[in-house]
């Protein structure tokens, strides 16, 4: 397996080398509208994006995407495909960073165009295959968009930028299926020294969506693989985030927000645990200090894995332990459980 990735400086963020990997998401609004696509960047902002990609259709949604760098925090990424012309004058509004997928961008010396701005404003090129836009020649040759398809796609991809000299560059290659798209990872990693944004195109709706995105993603970075990641899905861009923060606090790469683990109840459970976890987990919108909090429905495994997180709530009948930091802090009655545990979390964090 290759090893660390070379640093790619997208505005303030730092992809690569030891940095962690980062999050991003892209907006769903039509770029032209500022007013409703700076809002999403800024909800996107609250809830932990890090980039920011907009679809850039056309000269209109070129237009504004100065004025919408002016307006947000983190770092604005041009989404390009077809017209060199909107790279050059995304590049010219001063966007951290641009994508594009150079198979249909068209002749080599439109790609040049853009790599020779890009070079001059220091601005990153990320390189997007897809597995839904291989040329033509390459399909021919493979008959499908295979594993091996997609990796010739992005060292075809690279010719023009190595003749350039251009080595400002984050790859990224998805397949809309979970194998595919880890055999593709795994075979760039090993390939190139280029940083590596990862995700699944298409992963679909929420819930199935985002159980893809974590299997496949999660067996990447598990083994050390990816740069920067989104999660795909059909709903509210903030979603995505939410998502990628769980993946990756899941594998301990990144602590972001408060976590609630509960337990999924059986028939031992004497209280409304699921009435109880659903008002924690509602409540714990409003911390940012990270914090495991687990909320257990018996005594089985209960007090372990309550004493085990930062705070927890251990239930019996009709009571219920709360602990902090390992210890047992007090016992309450079923009804004052919720209060009680934020009246000690309150008391032993700065949520500031």
């Amino acid at each position: 397996m290759k090893g660390i990735k070379r640093v790619v400086k997208i505005g303030a963020v730092e992809l690569g080398g030891n940095n962690p990997v980062v999050v991003q998401s892209m907006t769903k609004t039509k770029t032209r509208d500022v007013r409703a696509t700076v809002n999403q960047i800024r909800r996107l902002e609250r809830a932990g994006c890090e980039l920011v990609r907009l679809a850039v259709v056309d000269r209109k949604d070129g237009a504004v995407l100065s004025r919408i760098k002016k307006s947000v925090g983190i770092p604005i990424i041009a989404d390009i495909h077809f017209d060199y012309r909107l790279a050059l004058q995304a590049i010219d509004a001063g966007v951290d960073k641009i994508r594009i997928n150079p198979g249909n961008i068209g002749e080599p010396w439109k790609v040049t165009e853009v790599i020779k701005k890009a070079k001059d404003t220091n601005t990153p090129i990320r390189i997007g295959v897809n597995s839904g836009s291989l040329p033509r020649k390459i399909l021919k040759k493979h008959k499908h968009p295979t594993s091996a398809a997609i990796v010739e796609t992005v060292d075809d991809a690279l010719t023009i930028f190595r003749k350039n000299n251009f080595r400002d560059i984050v790859i990224s290659a998805k397949g809309a299926d979970v194998k595919t798209t880890i055999a593709v990872y795994k075979k760039l990693n090993e390939k190139f020294d280029y940083p590596l944004h990862i995700g699944l195109t298409e992963a679909g709706l929420p819930f199935r969506g985002g159980m893809r995105s974590a299997v496949g993603l999660g067996i990447l970075l598990n083994q050390g693989i990816g740069d920067t990641i989104r999660v795909s899905l059909t709903a509210d861009p903030v979603m995505e985030v939410v998502a990628a923060y769980e993946i990756l606090d899941s594998l301990g790469l990144r602590r972001h927000n408060p976590v609630l683990i509960s337990c999924p109840t059986c028939g031992r459970c004497d209280v409304k645990l699921a009435k109880i976890a659903h008002t924690v987990e509602q409540r714990l919108k409003h911390y940012k200090t990270f914090m495991k909090v687990a909320v257990m429905g018996c005594v089985v495994n209960g007090p372990g894995e309550a004493r085990e997180a930062d705070f927890g709530i251990a239930c019996g009948k009709k009571i219920g332990l709360i602990f902090a930091k390992g210890k047992e802090i007090k016992r309450v009655k079923e009804e004052c459980i919720v209060s009680e545990l934020f009246e000690v979390i309150d008391e032993n964090i700065d949520n500031r």
